[in-house]
């Protein structure tokens, strides 16, 4: 795909990364829910997300710029999120009709209650983006958008932890890539 006026003047090919981690967390599932239901606060944790405005049941997410080989990308994209109370919330790619949006994610967090002060936090997260690079970097720019992910994730549960008053000593982390 070739894409002109005002974007790209060389071929751009879609690049992809999923990252699925799980934590036990020493909280309630609620305490865990507010956080992850708040736009606001999902922007004050994630690394590289600059603001999340919601349009009903779809939320742009407007990252901070980063570079892939260098190509600097600052992408936005709309995200169709779906809640199911304390237990689940997922999220699909859903950019407004006639838009081409150059990212999106699609995943879910998964709460699971383990004890009245314990659960089980579940994420699952593929990330794409369209870039005017060629197919033969795919390798390269997949691994950068992988341990980028992985970066982003330990960055996001140091935050969570101290958001949630959480010594991260007692609770466990495993991040799988896949």
């Amino acid at each position: 795909m070739t894409v002109g006026r005002g974007g790209y003047d060389h071929e751009v090919h879609r690049f992809e990364a999923r990252n699925i981690s799980t934590a036990e967390v020493p909280v309630p599932v609620g305490s865990i829910w507010e956080v992850l239901r708040s736009p606001e606060c999902l922007a004050e944790l994630t690394p590289l997300l600059d603001d999340i405005a919601v349009a009903g049941d779809h939320w742009c997410w407007q990252l901070g710029g980063f570079s892939a080989l260098g190509v600097e990308v600052s992408p936005s994209f709309t995200e169709h999120m779906a809640f199911e109370p304390e237990q689940s919330i997922r999220f699909r790619h859903d950019p407004p009709d006639g838009v081409h949006e150059r990212a999106g994610a699609d995943g879910v967090y998964t709460l699971t209650e383990l004890a009245a002060d314990r659960t089980k936090l579940d994420i699952d997260l593929t990330l794409h983006v369209d870039l005017p690079l060629p197919r033969a970097s795919r390798r390269a720019v997949e691994r950068i958008m992988s341990s980028t992910m992985v970066r982003t994730g330990n960055v996001f549960a140091k935050r969570l932890y101290e958001r949630l008053d959480v010594d991260p000593s007692t609770a466990t982390q495993t991040t799988v890539r896949a």
